[in-house]
């Protein structure tokens, strides 16, 4: 009667369990191992079940989604047990998916301790029982929202883009803004850089290009678009940098060009001919230089928690005497390494000081972007690899911790994979890292989250959960530049269209800004 059991295909409808029509629940989560849905007769494997996405002894927040998974060999069927203390979940067919209710009691009694997960799996009619792993639930909760732009993996199409929001408590998905409801037939539209001030979703901005184009800035109701290109500035303004409380956006201004390479594996390159850093009043609409300096490329920026600072990065090159300037910087890409520099900022004068070394990563032969500070200052995690500044097209890109305390930097082992890490941000709370990853096929990139606790150590990582874990494995899109939001962005998507159908309010330039 147990095999009979076991067989039971039992089918998820999001938060439905078609279990639940063959016995009381009540019942079923205590019946005996004869009963229970687990297999009687079984080999013993002294091994983890390969399965995935892979959430072998993860650490996970107490408000998570439910944690589903499958075997690596789909379509296999399985019996897998869920316990933590009395409570305990039986899953049966060929995926894991408990419901939101069952997950919720393992997790408030597994809280600070582990749900323990036995896996039973069929194999040529023979059922094995693996080695059991651990879900770990760290009472350090996360941020109840993360946004990103979803792109094809392609290196010249961006015919459908959206920035999206995911709750990370369940697993509801909607679109900010759709660059479809902005292009034409013969007119496209690219967008890029959301950012948030201080994790808040109704402060926000990102970037629209070619048709339309503009920056729209979303500030406590009110929808602006912003035409950021001015005589005075090299571009207008490209990746984002919000400063804690003031209404103060640093800039940097990019002119990025593209090539591939033959014979290198990092078979694209981004790279910049020239770019510099520049700082924009929301409220007055002004913008002015911070340094205009010909021979650093300076990039990336990102405030110190407490805002009397901003972290960038800065490569030092020098053109030969050449005019053709694109050509020369796509020659001589892997001699471009960045460093990491920081400016302290006085927030009543309203005015930079002279920049300052933080990470020298050309004296390793490395090159160093996306400085990211820890909400308690402690910590700056930053993308490591050996040349350029687009660290998502490197297979070598590590993600690295400096503890800005005592000065050493390592590789954050702990999280990094075999291919590509690059885009990352810290939790409010500053205990989770969401950070994009191309581990599993080095094509996709996707979500992962990791826990790192006060000391800065980081524990295994873990997948974006979805209701079926195999959505990623046949979803055909990126997910580019993962942000933390204490809540979702309540602006309509055909709202922010409407304004950029409108002409942008030219900036105003400024030597200076003025409080």
């Amino acid at each position: 009667m147990g095999i009979m059991i076991t067989k039971i295909n039992r089918i998820k409808r999001l938060r439905e369990r078609a279990i639940s029509f063959l016995f009381p629940l009540s019942t079923f989560l205590f019946m005996t191992a004869c009963g229970s849905g687990i297999p009687t007769e079984y080999q013993e494997v002294n091994e983890l079940p390969e399965i995935y996405p892979d959430y072998t002894n993860v650490t996970v927040p107490i408000n998570i989604a439910p944690l589903t998974f499958e075997m690596e060999k789909k379509n296999t069927e399985m019996a897998v047990r869920f316990k933590a203390d009395d409570e305990e979940v039986v899953c049966n067919g060929t995926k894991a998916q408990p419901s939101f209710e069952e997950w919720q009691a393992l997790k408030e009694k597994a809280k600070g301790k582990a749900i323990s997960v036995e896996v039973f799996a069929e194999n040529d009619g023979q059922w094995m029982r693996y080695k059991p792993f651990s879900i770990y639930v760290s009472n350090d909760s996360i941020d109840p929202y993360i946004s990103y732009r979803l792109i094809s993996p392609s290196y010249v199409s961006y015919e459908e883009l959206t920035i999206s929001q995911r709750c990370l408590e369940n697993y509801d998905e909607s679109v900010i803004y759709n660059n479809m409801l902005c292009t034409t037939a013969t007119e496209g539209q690219c967008i890029n850089c959301h950012n948030y001030q201080h994790y808040n979703p109704q402060r926000m901005q990102f970037h629209a290009r070619q048709n339309l184009g503009g920056t729209v800035i979303a500030y406590d109701g009110q929808i602006r678009k912003v035409n950021m290109k001015n005589d005075s500035l090299l571009s207008a303004g490209v990746y984002p940098a919000w400063h804690p409380t003031l209404p103060i956006i640093v800039y940097s201004t990019n002119m990025t060009q593209q090539t591939f390479h033959i014979t290198d594996p990092n078979k694209i390159e981004v790279f910049d001919t020239q770019s510099d850093l520049i700082a924009y009043d929301v409220m007055k609409n002004e913008v002015t230089n911070i340094e205009k300096d010909s021979t650093e490329f300076e990039v990336f920026p990102f405030w110190a928690p407490d805002g009397k600072a901003f972290y960038y990065c800065s490569a030092h090159f020098e053109y030969n005497d050449t005019t053709d300037h694109g050509r020369e910087a796509m020659v001589r890409t892997y001699e471009v390494k960045y460093n990491l520099y920081k400016k302290a900022f006085d927030m009543e004068a309203m005015t930079f000081g002279p920049r300052e070394l933080v990470f020298d990563a050309a004296a390793i032969n490395k090159s160093a972007t996306l400085p990211r500070i820890s909400p308690d200052g402690r910590f700056l995690m930053f993308t490591l690899a050996e040349y350029g500044v687009f660290h998502i097209w490197h297979h070598d890109a590590d993600l690295w911790l400096l503890d800005l305390a005592t000065g050493q930097a390592r590789p954050v082992k702990e999280i990094n994979s075999n291919n590509t890490e690059s885009y990352h941000a810290w939790s409010s709370n500053g205990r989770w890292v969401v950070f994009s990853s191309r581990r599993y096929d080095g094509n996709y990139t996707r979500p992962f989250i990791a826990h790192i606790d006060a000391q800065g150590q980081a524990f295994k990582p873990f997948e974006l959960p979805c209701a079926d874990p195999d959505y990623h494995r046949q979803f055909m899109k990126c997910y580019n530049i993962p942000e933390f939001m204490r809540g979702p962005v309540t602006i309509r998507p055909q709202d922010f269209a409407d304004v950029f159908n409108r002409d942008g309010e030219p900036v105003k330039y400024v030597q200076h800004l003025n409080k």
